[in-house]
C-alpha cells in the first residue's frame, strides 16, 4: 500500500481501486461481496458516478478499510467524517477508559501495556515500571514514548533482551503485517527506524522458528531470566477512531519459573 493511498487529495475513485487491488480483489468479486452491481462499481472507480454516503461506507466496510481512511473516503466523494477522533482521557470515552485500566491492572504482577497504532503508549500497569527504570538513554521515555523502539534500542530494554535478534526479527514480521492491513506509512517510517537499530535489512526478517505457535521474549530481570508471551487485546467493533487503534499488549509467563519469579 503506497502512501498515496491513505492521502486526502485523492479521488473516491482512487481510494477504492487502490484498496480492492491492495486486498486482492477483483471488481467482481467485491461487488458481489457488498451486493452492487459491477457495471456501477466500475462507474464509481472511473468516476463517470458518485456514490452515496451509504456506498461508500459499504464498499470501504466490505474491504476492511480503516475507519481513519474511511473518513477520507467520505471526504473525497464530498460527505463528511462519520467516524470521530478524541483522546482516551476525553469524558466521552471515560467508560473505555476506565475498562481499559481494568484489563491493565488485571494483568499484574505481569506486564501490560496500551498503545495506539503506531505504537506510542498510551498506559501502562505498575509491573512495567522496573522495565522502564532500567531504560538507560532517558530520552527514549519522553512523550510520545514509541514502546517498541524503547524496546529495542541498545540503550533501553533491549540491551535486557537474551534473544533480541529473534524477537527484533519477529516484531517486524508483525509491523509489516500491520501495515499491509493499515496502509499507515507512519508504521514504514517505524519500520525503518527499527531495521536500523536492529541492524535486520529489508528481507531479512526470518521464519518463526516456533511453529506459528508463538515467539517467547526472554528478559533479564535484576532476580533472574523471565521467560515470556505475548498477548493482545482490542475492542470488539469501536466506531471511535481512538478505540479502534488501539491495543493492549500483555506479557504473560512462559513457564512456571516465570510466574514465580514475577509473584514472588
Amino acid at each position: 500500500m503506497t502512501t498515496q493511498a491513505i492521502s486526502s487529495d485523492r479521488s473516491i475513485g482512487d481510494y477504492i481501486r487502490d484498496w480492492r487491488q491492495h486486498r486482492r480483489y477483483s471488481q467482481l468479486a467485491l461487488a458481489l461481496d457488498i451486493d452492487l452491481s459491477q457495471k456501477h462499481l466500475s462507474f464509481i472507480e472511473s468516476g463517470r458516478s458518485i456514490p452515496s454516503r451509504e456506498v461508500v461506507l459499504r464498499i470501504a466496510a466490505g474491504l476492511g478499510v480503516p475507519l481513519r481512511v474511511r473518513n477520507l473516503m467520505l471526504l473525497a466523494a464530498g460527505y463528511a467524517p462519520v467516524y470521530r477522533e478524541r483522546r482516551l482521557d476525553h469524558p466521552d470515552l471515560a467508560a473505555a477508559r476506565a475498562a481499559v485500566d481494568r484489563v491493565l491492572k488485571a494483568y499484574e504482577p505481569f506486564p501490560a501495556v496500551a498503545v495506539d497504532q503506531r505504537w506510542n503508549l498510551v498506559s501502562a500497569n505498575a509491573a512495567v515500571a522496573p522495565l522502564f527504570d532500567a531504560v538507560e538513554d532517558r530520552t527514549l521515555l519522553e512523550p510520545p514514548l514509541n514502546v517498541l523502539k524503547a524496546s529495542l534500542h541498545p540503550r533501553g530494554i533491549g540491551r535486557l533482551i537474551l534473544n533480541y535478534e529473534e524477537w527484533s526479527r519477529d516484531l517486524l514480521r508483525r509491523l509489516s503485517a500491520q501495515l499491509e492491513a493499515s496502509g499507515d506509512p507512519a508504521i514504514a517510517e517505524l519500520m525503518a527506524e527499527l531495521r536500523e537499530l536492529a541492524g535486520i535489512p529489508p528481507g531479512h526478517e526470518g521464519h518463526d522458528e516456533h511453529g506459528g505457535v508463538f515467539v517467547p521474549l526472554r528478559i533479564q530481570l535484576p532476580n533472574g531470566v523471565a521467560n515470556f508471551i505475548s498477548t493482545t487485546t482490542v475492542f470488539g467493533t469501536p466506531t471511535e477512531i481512538t478505540l479502534s487503534e488501539l491495543v493492549i499488549e500483555a506479557f504473560l509467563p512462559a513457564d512456571e519459573a516465570t510466574a514465580r519469579l514475577l509473584t514472588a
